[in-house]
């Protein structure tokens, strides 16, 4: 039988390994790949290199919705230096198209492009400036046809079909086929509770599109092997995903595909879906060399999917004494010309439209679209930050005519432990949600006009502008706003949520080691620090290896959802403890006959050996396995959840919630339109701090991402084409240090019975509330309604 040879890529992940006396659960262990990040030495998928590599090149639409006539490659393909290229008829398998859900993506364009930016036709060459001018070299000849770009154009009659044919499973329950998904919630009777309350209140709002905006693009290496198939190292959320659309296309069985995580410049659901994984393969397979992509970042603002615009319209009313009536919403989401994450966000926001409070009588519905623009799916927060900067800004408009201060009208209606969602379900774990909002309101507001106490001159950095130097205090005025939200943890609806660990426990130059392996994505969360801190706590050991995650290990989901620690986490406990009983069983078929504790004590692995519950020591493990290893592969599950319902919405579709509060103080120069945010201030559950660094770290960088949304980020669309006005960083502004204000974090640990070590999921939280809770600050500080993220100058001087 022939050998399959692998040509391990310079860059190539190896196996990360943490030594320390302690560094168990509980403890704020240092990441093993902290210190290579922060000195350049850290090789992410971009730094990939193979001696006799080529380079890809994506040629894109520069329309938005066009048929495409004829495509001419003859003066590109005669570009010396270009080994292939590449169309949709060259593609070599029948399934030619690709989703995470619903499989409606072409691998390339098919006649039609749907949105700014698909892909049309690939390039390999042996520089990356020659696949670049051979990919403009390419000729096409397009005829543009009517576009779809909001509600109204995809629902009106005789709207141009986004997608003609319709066959998932989603289509028998939408009343148009430019509807992806549709989720109502139904819960007693509005009619009725409208009639109860004594002030009424409604909002239209409306959501930017926002992106993921990570530093490292996307990128890749694909390496053809002798046995026909392909070893790919990318930058990615969910190698097994990939890895069940990326086959298929290719026209192999998943086994000839094998997928190894490369180091991953952040994520925050941008890389959930396919973006150069499989034109990579394409390319490696038809030149039988090894090909390697990688965005600019022009690029990158077309290569993956962003957070969904949206449009929300809420209702909501309240008695005189405060507590809520009832809730009434209709939430449109953006979906973009394919369907990537869409159904799974529309269910998030459906079912967490109605906020951490308790309402019993709602009449909620969320869609989302198909459209022209750039397609949308999976970011941070999850369907649930776009409902969450609408309820909350409703709870301030009820607090204010009803006279009653914003923090104590939330605590009135805040949910608890026991509390019924409108979906049914009961909240079975805790739910401190007026404690949190107790704790931000709590802390000491930081000092006003701190720009006045630098000495002389003002410091402009503390002034809304910074270094502008626009102001130097005339007209900034202070406001202080509150926001609290909840989002779920893992995925959810009745989907088969797993993740699989496999630990290794053997004995090295005579001491014992832990080796884990998970297919797991490191995009920044922390999850290997995590993962060889249950491996000490677990098995005792001091020395514990990390393997580079790939698809040689059984999937361990998307690293999203807040589900990772949760999930594979527990999976990486759950192996460990049957490594642990593997262990004692073993010491007691050898040493059994010499102590009775073997067979009556309860026994814990504690600094490398067998000890009881009182302290005594019965054996090394290293003794104990005298060089035979224990290795087991095993997966975990969560509780199980249903579907919602289709037309009452109702079920059990959540695993877990988790809430964050924030407290925000912004100063705005009312003149100029400038905001400063002076300070965001939260408290959060996490049910157990696995490691308090990086879950503070978590908060506090999820809280910026909140902020950014709030007053700067946004993708423009052009209404007219479609078309992207600022995929650059020039033009499409995120948080600098300099825009970071004082994030103090307030932890609570209220444990979740039904959560390993009682953890609760906490990545996604803080990205909610942070928006709502600047804009709450913004609003106070003005006066203006401002129901539109993000808040630009020209909103705050009138000058629109």
């Amino acid at each position: 039988m022939a050998q399959n040879t692998r040509t391990v890529p310079a860059g190539t992940p190896t196996n990360v390994t943490q030594k320390h006396a302690k560094g168990g659960i509980g403890e704020s262990t240092l990441r093993p790949d902290g210190t290579l990040k922060v000195t350049g030495e850290f090789a992410y998928s971009s730094d990939m290199w193979h001696e006799d590599m080529l380079w890809g090149q994506t040629l894109r639409s520069t329309v938005a919705h066009a048929e495409i006539v004829s495509i001419d490659i003859s003066e590109a393909l005669a570009l010396p230096g270009v080994y292939s290229i590449l169309t949709y008829d060259d593609l070599p398998a029948e399934m030619k198209n690709y989703g995470l859900e619903i499989q409606d993506t072409p691998v390339l364009a098919n006649g039609r492009v749907r949105h700014h930016g698909e892909p049309v036709a690939l390039v390999a060459a042996d520089h990356p400036e020659t696949a670049r001018r051979a990919a403009a070299k390419i000729k096409i000849d397009y005829r543009e046809l009517p576009l779809v770009t909001d509600e109204a154009s995809a629902l009106a009659e005789g709207a141009p079909l986004i997608h003609e044919g319709r066959d998932d499973h989603h289509i028998g329950h939408v009343p148009h086929p430019n509807i992806v998904h549709r989720q109502p919630i139904i819960r007693g009777d509005v009619a009725e509770a409208r009639k109860r309350a004594d002030v009424i209140v409604e909002g239209e709002y409306v959501f930017g599109m926002q992106d993921q905006a990570f530093l490292g693009p996307e990128s890749g290496l694909a390496v053809p092997s002798e046995d026909g198939g392909v070893d790919l190292y990318v930058a990615t959320q969910w190698l097994h995903s990939d890895l069940k659309q990326i086959a298929p296309v290719l026209g192999l069985p998943e086994e000839k595909v094998r997928m190894t995580l490369s180091g991953v410049g952040g994520a925050f659901g941008g890389r959930e879906d396919i973006s150069m994984q499989i034109h990579a393969c394409l390319l490696a397979l038809a030149t039988n060399k090894p090909v390697k992509i990688v965005y600019n970042r022009f690029e990158s603002f077309f290569g993956h999917v962003h957070r969904h615009p949206a449009k929300l319209h809420y209702e909501h009313g309240a008695t005189k004494d405060g507590k809520l009536t009832h809730m009434k919403c209709r939430i449109v989401l953006d979906g973009g010309a394919y369907a990537s994450a869409s159904p799974a966000v529309v269910g998030n926001a459906s079912s967490l439209s109605v906020g951490p409070y308790v309402i019993e009588d709602v009449d909620i519905e969320a869609i989302a679209l198909y459209t022209n623009n750039p397609p949308c799916g999976a970011m941070r927060g999850f369907g649930a930050v776009q409902a969450c900067f609408a309820y909350e800004a409703q709870m301030d408009k009820l607090a204010a005519k009803l006279g009653m201060d914003p923090v104590e009208f939330r605590q009135l209606n805040a949910m608890e432990m026991g509390t019924i969602m409108p979906t049914g379900q009961v909240v079975d774990s805790p739910a401190p949600v007026a404690e949190l909002l107790r704790r931000v309101k709590a802390r000491p507001l930081p000092p006003e006009r701190q720009w006045e106490t630098a000495g002389e001159g003002a410091d402009v950095r503390a002034l809304p502008g910074g270094l502008s130097n626009t102001t130097h205090g005339e007209g900034v005025v202070r406001g202080v706003g509150y926001a609290v939200g909840i989002k779920n943890v893992g995925f959810s609806e009745g989907f088969d949520d797993h993740s699989t660990a496999r630990v290794r426990l053997e004995v090295i130059n005579g001491e014992p080691v832990a080796m884990v392996h998970t297919a797991m994505a490191e995009v920044g969360q922390g999850g290997v620090t995590v993962h060889a801190q249950i491996a000490r706590t677990e098995l005792g050991v001091t020395q514990v290896t990390i393997h580079p995650a790939d698809t040689q290990v059984g999937s361990a989901g998307s690293t999203s959802a807040s589900r990772q620690t949760y999930m594979t986490g527990g999976a990486v406990k759950n192996t460990c403890e049957h490594v642990r009983e593997a262990l004692l069983e073993m010491g007691r078929r050898k040493n059994g006959s010499y102590h009775p504790a073997w067979a009556h004590a309860e026994l814990l692995l504690e600094g490398g050996k067998v000890v009881t519950d009182g302290g005594e020591v019965l054996a090394d493990i290293a003794d104990i396995l005298e060089g035979e290893a224990i290795d087991l592969e095993l997966e975990f599950r969560h509780r199980p959840t249903v579907p919602f319902d289709l037309v009452t919405g109702q079920g059990d579709g959540h695993v877990q919630y988790t809430f964050a509060a924030h407290r925000a103080v912004v100063e705005v120069d009312t003149e100029l339109g400038l905001v400063k945010v002076v300070e965001l201030a939260t408290a959060q559950d996490v049910g157990k701090a696995l490691n308090m660094l990086s879950v503070v770290g978590q908060i506090q960088g999820g809280t910026i991402q909140g902020l950014g949304v709030a007053i700067m980020e946004e993708i423009i669309v052009d209404p007219k084409t479609a078309k992207v006005r600022n995929p650059s960083f020039t033009d499409y502004l995120i948080p600098t240090i300099l825009d970071t204000p004082t994030i103090p974090v307030d932890v609570l640990e209220l444990a979740d019975p039904n959560a390993p070590y009682g953890l609760r999921g906490m990545g996604e939280a803080p990205t909610l509330s942070s928006t709502p809770a600047v804009l709450a600050a913004i609003r106070q500080a003005t006066g203006l309604e401002l129901n539109k993220t993000p808040i630009r100058p020209e909103a705050l001087t009138g000058t629109l």
